[in-house]
């Protein structure tokens, strides 16, 4: 799957921080893939102007392969964040990629 920056980003805040030994060996892994280089870092020039995160255009999307257990845990966090009413609008996209609907 292609993401670009922001969802990466996303990706990398929805994932949970908690869980069973498997479940935590395949998040070390996923965000490990979904992380940026320091390349990725020069290139993009990261900065944080109040709770928004902003950077330079240019970076082309990541080619990223999730497993089956990491796809899992992806719809887990999204259908979790819906349950409890907490999506948000820059969730929509990955969620329907995911998730559905």
């Amino acid at each position: 799957m292609k993401l670009s920056v922001s969802d990466r980003l996303i990706l990398l805040g929805v994932l949970p921080r908690e869980g069973d030994f498997t479940t935590l060996k395949i998040l070390r892994q996923m965000k490990d893939d979904l992380s940026f280089s320091e390349e990725e870092h020069k290139r993009l020039n990261f900065r944080q102007e109040g709770e928004t995160i902003l950077w330079e255009e240019g970076l082309e999307d990541k080619e990223i392969n999730f497993g089956e257990k990491a796809t899992d845990i992806i719809v887990n966090a999204f259908k979790k964040l819906n349950d409890q009413k907490k999506l948000q609008i820059e969730h929509m996209e990955l969620y329907q990629e995911f998730v559905g609907g």
